[in-house]
């Protein structure tokens, strides 16, 4: 992928991410439950949902973010049972690459296998907040694979934030924003996302405090 353009298009993503994570306006609260929030809004870039969960995690952001972060054989695949498989196709700088993700079958599988191509931006900050930022991109050694559907990711990502004065705990923001394609009820979509957002949380809890 072009660098130039890699850089342009990731640049924009994590602007928009610090725009969803600063405002607070017209966030609908759709699950509360074990200290995590998940809200929602109408997404402006598909005729879906942009959600939003916040929670606190125990571990420190450093602990945190190696249990999130986008490398290929990370831990993610360990844990999040939303991902069956992770890995990197193309790095393109050390904190900008491009990566397909793929998904199992979900909710007594109606909702087939997904795989999904980003562009994927992690950026650091001054208070120590680590965020990883994506996109979906088209990329030629990544055509859909057979027993997939390609589902779309747009603006999305997570923020590891410290909590002052609690050096082992961290405000994690995470956003959802995607399009998973196929023939799916909205009704189906509108339940998956709340729920599977609430048990992200559980479950990054217990792969911080196991690995």
């Amino acid at each position: 992928m072009d660098p130039a353009l890699a850089a342009q298009i990731s640049e924009t993503v994590a602007e928009k991410l610090l725009l969803y994570r600063r405002d607070t306006t017209g966030w609908k609260i759709c699950r509360e439950d074990n200290g995590v929030s998940v809200s929602w809004r109408p997404s402006v870039e598909f005729p879906g949902n942009l959600y939003r969960g916040e929670g606190i995690v125990c571990g420190s952001p450093e602990k945190v973010w190696d249990c999130v972060k986008p490398v290929t054989g990370g831990l993610r695949e360990k844990w999040d049972e939303n991902v069956s498989h992770f890995e990197i196709i193309e790095n393109i700088t050390d904190t900008l690459c491009v990566s397909r993700t793929s998904t199992p079958s979900a909710v007594m599988k109606i909702i087939s296998p997904r795989d999904f191509v980003d562009l994927v931006l992690v950026r650091k900050y001054e208070d120590g907040t680590i965020s990883a930022n994506a996109t979906n991109v088209e990329h030629p050694l990544c055509p859909p694979k057979p027993g997939y559907v390609r589902g779309f990711n747009y603006p999305c990502g997570s923020f590891c934030e410290p909590v002052p004065g609690e050096p082992n705990k961290t405000h994690m923001v995470t956003f959802f924003h995607t399009d998973l394609s196929g023939y799916l009820p909205q009704t189906v979509v509108d339940s998956f996302f709340p729920r599977s957002m609430a048990r992200f949380y559980v479950n990054l809890q217990k792969a911080v405090e196991k690995f």
